[in-house]
């Protein structure tokens, strides 16, 4: 489904961010990819949402060139996929649910769909019961919840977490990987970045380890290896 074919990304400054990687993504899988900061995972993501362009080197998602979309065809491509951060990008001013509605508002979804899909998404991450509180009378763990929630409303192909748990205690870190093993097993692509070891021991998946912007490691069995 994803393909990253012999990508390298050398900055103005001659910094290597990523260095001759290739690899396979299926769909339905959940990967981790982890490594120190600078080992280039931020900037993989961002090739692959095409936020940025390689040096050399190819990026597909279902055999079409991410770099060689033009930009009115971005904005669909990138519907394919829901992005989780670290530090949850709630709209203050939004209550949760007006939070998830909004997601579908800019896809150009009907009002009744919105209403549809939003509680569903919400029921999803056990939220249900705070659709109307406001970001700041929420926990950090719950946040998070509705950003994974807000993520998953358009159906994406593929959920990327970026240092999802970073901000997190450990036992909201493993409600929310909980979360996402859940949505996972219902047919969306997981990728996950982390420096947690407890979250990739949890996850019990493929993990690429990320070595200086290469490929240092690549485990189907979920070892982590930095």
């Amino acid at each position: 489904m994803i393909y990253f074919e012999k990508l390298t990304k050398v900055y103005p400054d001659e910094t290597i961010a990523l260095q001759d990687v290739s690899l396979a993504i299926n769909k339905g899988e959940f990967i981790s990819i982890v490594g120190h900061s600078g080992a280039g995972k931020t900037t993989l993501l961002k090739m692959l949402l095409a936020e940025d362009t390689p040096t050399s080197g190819k990026v597909s998602v279902e055999s079409v060139d991410v770099h060689s979309l033009a930009k009115n065809q971005l904005h669909k491509f990138r519907r394919k996929f829901g992005t989780v951060f670290q530090d949850f990008k709630l709209l203050p001013t939004k209550t949760a649910f007006e939070n998830i509605a909004f997601a579908m508002e800019v896809a150009g979804r009907l009002d009744e769909e919105i209403a549809q899909d939003v509680p569903d998404a919400l029921e999803l991450v056990g939220l249900s019961s705070k659709a109307w509180s406001f970001p700041k009378e929420l926990s950090g763990g719950e946040k998070q919840r509705i950003a994974i929630a807000r993520a998953l409303v358009n159906q994406p192909e593929v959920i990327i977490a970026d240092e999802p748990t970073g901000n997190l205690d450990p036992i909201n870190t493993m409600e929310i990987v909980e979360i996402l093993k859940k949505i996972n097993e219902l047919g969306t692509t997981v990728i996950l970045t982390t420096h947690n070891r407890g979250v990739i021991d949890s996850v019990r998946s493929r993990v690429i380890t990320l070595e200086s912007g290469r490929v240092a490691r690549d485990d189907k069995n979920g070892k982590y290896a930095l």
